[in-house]
């Protein structure tokens, strides 16, 4: 299977892809976490992204498409996996879609995770994650063994600056404009799913598994 989840920041995407990761082997590429990564590691792209990531800005599509391409080529992405987090705008799921079709594949189902909007500041607000390892807690949902300490690592447990409340308004803002208008692309193709996110993890991902028609 060819995946996509879709949902405003904090409906829980990151969450159901590791579930489908753990169930059905499909990799997670999650462009957030390989944009961290880069940032942690001072590399080029984590230069050019990073300011942009801590205003809660997107990343311009021409830079997202080029990392989401090569990544697909890896040899654990050819026989399934689920897009986490891309795409976000028309052109890169227009881009995505001819990729595909040159390498003769295709997405078989959108999953649209509907969450409303103050249980995400919530759940956003509450979020933690490691500095070292990007391993994700939560205050309330799954907070870390030692309060403030990644059970990992045993680093101090920071909150992304683009976690902070009023962050997280203007990422939802920029959803609604740039995001939200995928689900009427891939609802005209026959491949959109909407999913109630705000249930807990296991009862979304068992509405998901009976949208896959897999059990």
């Amino acid at each position: 299977m060819n995946l996509i989840l879709l949902g405003p920041p904090g409906a829980g995407k990151g969450t159901q892809a590791k579930l489908m990761l753990q169930k059905y082997a499909l990799p997670q590429i999650s462009t957030g976490d390989i944009l961290r990564e880069a940032i942690r590691l001072g590399t080029e792209l984590g230069k050019r992204v990073e300011p942009l990531l801590a205003n809660g800005k997107l990343v311009p599509d021409d830079l997202v498409i080029q990392i989401i391409e090569e990544r697909l080529k890896r040899d654990d992405a050819t026989q399934g996996f689920v897009l986490d987090g891309f795409p976000r705008t028309l052109p890169q799921a227009e881009a995505l879609e001819a990729q595909l079709k040159r390498a003769g594949k295709k997405i078989d189902r959108v999953v649209s995770l509907e969450v409303d909007e103050a249980a995400i500041v919530g759940r956003m607000g509450g979020r933690r994650s490691c500095p070292k390892d990007g391993s994700v807690f939560h205050l309330v949902n799954s907070p870390p063994k030692v309060t403030g300490k990644c059970d990992k690592c045993g680093a101090d447990l920071v909150q992304r600056p683009d976690d902070v409340p009023e962050k997280v308004q203007n990422r939802l803002r920029i959803y609604a404009q740039d995001t939200a208008p995928l689900k009427d692309f891939y609802e005209k193709r026959n491949l959109l799913s909407r999913i109630d996110g705000m249930g807990n993890a296991e009862q979304v991902f068992g509405a998901i598994s009976d949208a896959l028609g897999k059990k």
